[in-house]
């Protein structure tokens, strides 16, 4: 289980504010890297977004130090980095959100496997978003026996 992931956005507050809520959730500042927020379904499992500015990079500590923050000038504006999350929230909802602000949203075949609605945060990152219909195909295609027999042929 993955408990929090982190993404870069070029405006933080807002886009942690947008993803709370199609998560029907809340965003809160994450003190630990300032300008950054953290995105809380509020659900069982403790799920968690940290939107970081764009220019964050995480880099390892010294010794037996944590890692640190650190800000770089070349920041890209895309990345490779993305998710694939279950949501309570409606196709429609997230349809509405994402034409009020002007962010690319389409529902997505993924191979004939599940659907996932594609969210694309400041028109920029990618966040599969999975409704409940969503998240029981995906989850049906991911059963360990499915996917042994599935890779099996491989």
């Amino acid at each position: 289980m993955i408990h929090h992931f982190s993404i870069a956005a070029e405006n933080p507050q807002h886009a942690a504010t947008v993803l709370a809520e199609v998560l029907n959730g809340q965003a809160f500042p994450f003190f630990p890297n300032p300008g950054s927020y953290m995105v809380f379904p509020l659900d069982e499992h403790g799920t968690g977004i940290e939107v970081y500015p764009l220019e964050t990079e995480l880099k390892p500590g010294e010794d037996e130090a944590q890692c640190t923050f650190a800000k770089s000038p070349h920041a890209s504006r895309y990345t490779a980095t993305h998710a694939a999350v279950s949501v309570t929230t409606t196709q429609e909802k997230i349809e509405e959100v994402g034409r009020r602000e002007g962010w690319r949203v389409v529902r997505c075949n993924r191979d004939s496997f599940f659907d996932v609605m594609e969210f694309w945060l400041e028109n920029r990152v990618m966040i599969e978003l999975l409704t409940p219909e969503m998240a029981a195909q995906y989850l049906a295609v991911t059963k360990p026996e499915n996917l042994q027999q599935m890779f099996a042929a491989v």
